[in-house]
């Protein structure tokens, strides 16, 4: 997972119950660095490979921004992980 100046964090191509304690933590490193009010950014275009896994990371990772208040946004989210209110379309407040 990488991250750019814009707090765009973008997933590893696979996601799945082996990498998700990983990469939650990697995430959740973000929170504690974003400025009050910016927008975390996931990108999830490079995922390939994902179980139910990568759903539970997003809605933790979410559920954190939110709570530091922050806003939150997935880009790219691959159709058979698209469930309303993980942030798939805009930033959710």
């Amino acid at each position: 997972m990488t991250t750019s100046a814009a707090a765009a964090l973008r997933l590893p191509s696979e996601l799945t119950h082996r990498q998700a304690t990983a990469c939650l933590a990697q995430l959740l490193q973000s929170v504690g660095g974003a400025a009050p009010g910016s927008a975390l950014v996931v990108d999830a275009a490079p995922l390939r490979v994902f179980d139910t896994s990568a759903l539970a990371v997003l809605l933790e990772f979410r559920r954190e921004a939110l709570a530091a208040g922050l806003r939150f946004a997935v880009q790219g989210l691959p159709q058979a992980l698209q469930v309303v209110g993980v942030g798939r379309a805009g930033v959710d407040h």
